[in-house]
């Protein structure tokens, strides 16, 4: 048997306490027992992007991380990143009106990613995007709208279109 641990973390802005198992990863702590199924897993080996959520305002493979880890931290889920009640975020905005997401399957990788790059690097050049992404996989959309919508998301932002 194995022991359980408590942990208590901020998750897109609400305290949350659980007891887990030390094995149990972040993925699988937010989506089965949180019930936050934005974060998206697909590759289980940090590769694919799909999963990153971030952690105390940096990016990190949820599928990598155990549960534990985060005890005492912030984390933030595609779920937390509008302004609430439904609304987008401006880099989710930009995501619709430039077309950067079709399965959907990477975007929630994709926006908490741009998040942390746009708050780190409020004016980025193209190939700074580009440089970001390339660590989340998308199979259907050939990267020029995400490179669009995060290079529109950060003007809007640095104009206080926000």
């Amino acid at each position: 048997m194995i022991a359980k641990r408590n942990i208590s973390v901020e998750v897109n802005g609400a305290l949350r306490q659980a007891e887990v198992e030390p094995r149990l990863t972040l993925a699988d702590f937010l989506r089965h027992t949180l019930d936050l199924t934005g974060t998206h897993v697909g590759c289980e080996h940090g590769v694919c992007g799909a999963c990153t959520v971030l952690v105390d305002g940096r990016s990190a493979r949820s599928c990598l991380t155990f549960a534990v880890q985060v005890d005492g931290r912030a984390v933030t889920t595609i779920e937390g990143l509008g302004p609430g009640a439904g609304g987008l975020g401006v880099l989710q905005e930009a995501f619709q009106r430039h077309h950067a997401l079709q399965c959907g399957f990477c975007t929630p990788g994709m926006l908490t990613t741009l998040t942390e790059l746009l708050n780190d690097n409020p004016d980025p050049t193209e190939d700074e995007v580009r440089e970001v992404i390339t660590g989340n996989l998308c199979r259907c959309t050939g990267y020029a709208g995400i490179v669009a919508a995060a290079l529109d998301a950060a003007r809007r932002l640095r104009e206080g279109e926000a």
